[in-house]
């Protein structure tokens, strides 16, 4: 990371911190990880650069949707690493994500909707539901969930 760069690029841990709502602790956290970067001045001191707000938001939303954190560090190895990602760059990561999303949103549609079905009736029988599990058909087919795609199976 260049040197040169212009005052203000560079911020320190607390603002970052700050302006990320998250602990300072879950920066050097995901820097350990490799899935931000620092440069450390001549007192030793970390800096981030500007754009590591944006990484660190990508981060965290990322995360709310319970996307594992090795998936966002493939994710964001991707990224240019010398430079912050332009809209390009950030255009293509959300093009590779697309099919992986799209399988989580019909998973949790077909969650959202398995639940109504079978709470909905109110009989909670899991062995001898006449509706959804008629002489418990689906454990017979093993353990787990079974009502759900395999790829939403945890």
């Amino acid at each position: 990371m260049a040197e040169s760069s212009p005052r203000g690029a560079w911020l320190r841990p607390g603002q970052v911190a700050d302006r990320a709502g998250v602990a300072v602790s879950t920066l050097h956290y995901y820097e350990q990880i490799g899935l931000i970067t620092s440069r450390r001045t001549p007192g030793n001191r970390r800096e981030y650069r500007r754009d590591t707000l944006r990484l660190v938001a990508f981060i965290r939303a990322s995360q709310t949707l319970g996307i594992p954190l090795a998936r966002i560090k493939a994710a964001l190895d991707a990224l240019p690493h010398e430079k912050p990602p332009t809209r390009q760059d950030w255009a293509r990561l959300a093009q590779d994500w697309r099919a992986d999303l799209d399988r989580r949103i019909a998973g949790l549609v077909a969650l959202r909707d398995d639940l109504a079905d079978c709470i909905g009736c109110g009989c909670l029988s899991l062995t001898e539901c006449p509706y959804v599990n008629p002489g418990d058909v689906l454990g017979e087919q093993g353990p787990g969930p079974r009502r759900l795609p395999p790829a939403t199976r945890g």
